[in-house]
């Protein structure tokens, strides 16, 4: 049974760091598709960060790209995600997603995931 546990959530002020990590479990961690989704009130989730494990191809998305940078620890069957600057607009509750395989096709596609942690929840003030 794949798990994903999603922790590092926390409040910070406007221009703050956080790092969110993703622990995987119940499959082999190299060669599959796995990320970051976010979703605010009202909004629909949308695509962070993509990484292609084993490989180490990223994907970032237009909002977050030169401030969030997604990275991965095989050792520790570990995906994280380090975001500096933080904006209001980025706070929401953050969800590690995976697919088994490669990034491939639609990536930012909800419905490509089949496997989603609980969330952690994001709270940037200005």
């Amino acid at each position: 049974q794949v798990q994903l546990v999603e922790s590092g959530g926390g409040s910070v002020q406007a221009g703050g760091s956080l790092t969110l990590a993703c622990v995987v479990s119940g499959v082999t961690f190299s060669g599959n598709c796995m990320g970051w989704f976010r979703q605010s009130p009202r909004k629909e989730r949308e695509g962070v960060a993509l990484i292609w494990t084993g490989v180490r191809a990223t994907w970032t998305g237009d909002s977050v790209k030169a401030r969030f940078t997604i990275s991965q620890d095989s050792a520790k069957n570990s995906v994280y995600l380090q975001m500096n600057n933080l904006k209001p607009e980025d706070t929401g509750t953050y969800y590690c997603a995976a697919k088994i395989g490669p990034c491939s096709g639609d990536i930012w596609k909800t419905a490509e995931y089949t496997h989603w942690g609980q969330g952690t929840q994001v709270t940037v003030s200005s």
